[in-house]
């Protein structure tokens, strides 16, 4: 079977593209690598470098892709305020080309990476998928509009799909200026002796999802949970001041964070529910904050030692 995997030379999209390579789909990938890089992709993996928003046809045409997994977006929630036209044609109007292409060359399922970032401030906790959706980010909107058009797709010409709202995934591979970038932010400053900077008295907590169980997610999706909305997250709630304990003892600093005034617009906590991916995708977290922490601790190490060789 084969997979077209968008933005796969991302943070995200080349754990997934290693995953459905272990479980022997063909995977093909297109990237524009404006944030993905090449060096992400797996050896072997056919790779197009191409913007969604392009003409696809000849592609899909080559191709004939029996399943799509749609990572590549625009993902940062400031640039989303600072370009929201930018956002939409990378998270709406890019969506429904794919969209277009699935339909007109049959493929069988549209796996879409949406976000927790659409719920807006929770009316309650933990977040399932039949809470209320209001985005207070032009992203967590972009990504509302395009839920909303793959289901209509769906309606109207029976394409398949599973919509997967992430809450904040980190890892290996994690560009800083990405949705859940403060993991990642954190361990570069820690590893260049540099200051933490905290909005707020950093007892806001998020949900945290390592890479790789979001990968296997994906996979599952493949084969379950057909035509439905599922949460992917770790249901758990960490705060910032735990990141930066748990950073500071695994990397031995003594660095002390500043505190500065919490900046508007913030979700003071939230935690999704993961019970609907256990029943539908029989999926459920392998890694605790922990241990995915440790693991990508770890790899920012040892890639430093390497640029430092």
């Amino acid at each position: 079977m084969k997979v077209l995997l968008t933005g796969g030379a991302g943070f995200i999209g080349s754990h997934i593209a290693e995953e459905l390579i272990k479980e022997n789909y063909e995977v093909i990938i297109l990237d524009s690598l404006v944030t993905g890089q090449e060096h992400n992709i797996p050896a072997g993996v056919k790779f197009y470098h191409i913007d969604i928003c392009a003409n696809l046809d000849p592609i899909f045409l080559a191709e004939k892709p029996d399943y799509v997994i749609h990572q590549a977006a625009q993902v940062s929630v400031s640039n989303s305020f600072v370009e929201p036209k930018f956002d939409g044609e990378s998270n709406i109007i890019g969506t429904i080309n794919l969209l277009n292409a699935c339909v007109r060359y049959g493929t069988k399922k549209f796996i879409f990476a949406s976000t927790a970032a659409l719920y807006g401030n929770p009316k309650y906790l933990s977040i399932d998928e039949e809470h209320p959706v209001s985005p207070i980010s032009f992203y967590g909107l972009s990504k509302l509009n395009a839920e909303s058009y793959i289901k209509l797709f769906s309606d109207l010409y029976g394409l398949s799909y599973t919509i997967l709202r992430y809450s904040n995934v980190y890892g290996m591979r994690q560009d800083k200026k990405g949705e859940a970038g403060v993991v990642a932010v954190f361990i570069e400053k820690i590893l260049k002796k540099q200051t933490l900077n905290i909005f707020g008295d950093g007892l806001q907590t998020r949900d945290f999802v390592f890479v790789k169980d979001v990968a296997k997610a994906n996979a599952a999706a493949i084969l379950y949970g057909d035509n439905e909305i599922i949460n992917i997250s770790n249901h758990s709630q960490i705060s910032i001041k735990d990141i930066v304990n748990e950073l500071t003892e695994l990397l031995q600093s003594e660095i002390l964070p500043i505190y500065h005034e919490e900046r508007g617009g913030d979700i003071r906590h939230s935690c999704l529910s993961n019970n609907k991916a256990f029943k539908l995708l029989k999926w459920e977290p392998q890694y605790t904050f922990l241990n995915g922490l440790r693991e990508t601790v770890a790899y920012c190490q040892m890639k430093q030692v390497q640029l430092k060789a």
